[in-house]
């Protein structure tokens, strides 16, 4: 079993020194991680806000219900970890590997993802409202019941994506691939899908009241009423 010695970051006072059990539910705010090695470690419940885990190593831990508001998180690597039900306001997950991971009922609101990946992630009812997704990997990830109100997410790739239910309102999706994606039931009023790829897209149900799609690409997609669009080739 791997022991531990952690320092708070601005003043270098110890936080931690014991065994990887007993980090569940530790005080470690403030802490720093960084470059650290804590794949697969179990840390439930630990309050790490504010700590530095720039490009730490936390593939396939357990971070469920853990406090990672205002945290660093650049360049982590989270791939399969479990962040069900975390906070995470706030943090900074530019270009972060969340591949795989368990987002579920996760607290990403104002959170920087941007450049991240988070393709087959499950980000079901987790709340990203004015999170930065710009050019952010979320292929095939699941965002059913998500709220991404007034994210951003230009150039972002949700191909393949579940949005079914999701709030999307005011959303920034310009630029977006979205090709495949289901959309059904979703809340798209107000949001700016301009040079969106909403090809073989599934709007069924969705609400795109007052939604800029300023030279988006509909072909073959489901529309609200349940019509479906030519392929832009088969178009008069």
């Amino acid at each position: 079993m791997r022991n531990y010695l952690i320092h708070r970051k601005r003043t270098g006072a110890i936080l931690f020194h014991g065994p990887e059990s007993a980090l569940s539910g530790a005080d470690l705010s403030g802490a720093d991680l960084s470059r650290a090695t804590l794949s697969e470690a179990d840390l439930s419940g630990a309050n790490l806000s504010e700590a530095d885990l720039s490009k730490a190593n936390l593939s396939k831990a357990n971070l469920s219900k853990a406090n990672l508001s205002e945290a660093n998180l650049s360049r982590v690597n989270l791939s399969g970890a479990d962040l069900s039900g975390a906070n995470l306001s706030g943090a900074n997950l530019f270009e972060a590997n969340l591949s795989g991971a368990n987002l579920s009922e996760a607290d990403l609101s104002w959170a920087d993802l941007s450049g991240a990946n988070l393709s087959w992630a499950d980000l079901s009812e987790a709340n990203l409202s004015e999170a930065n997704l710009s050019w952010a990997d979320l292929s095939e990830a699941n965002l059913s019941g998500a709220d991404l109100s007034r994210a951003t997410l230009s150039e972002a790739d949700l191909s393949g994506a579940n949005l079914y239910e999701a709030n999307l309102s005011w959303a920034d999706l310009s630029g977006a691939n979205l090709s495949k994606a289901d959309l059904s039931e979703a809340n798209l009023s107000k949001a700016n899908l301009s040079e969106a790829n909403l090809s073989r897209v599934n709007l069924s149900g969705a609400d795109l009241s007052g939604a800029n799609l300023f030279e988006a690409n509909l072909s073959e997609a489901t529309l609200p009423h349940g019509r479906r669009t030519l392929k832009r080739e088969d178009r008069p």
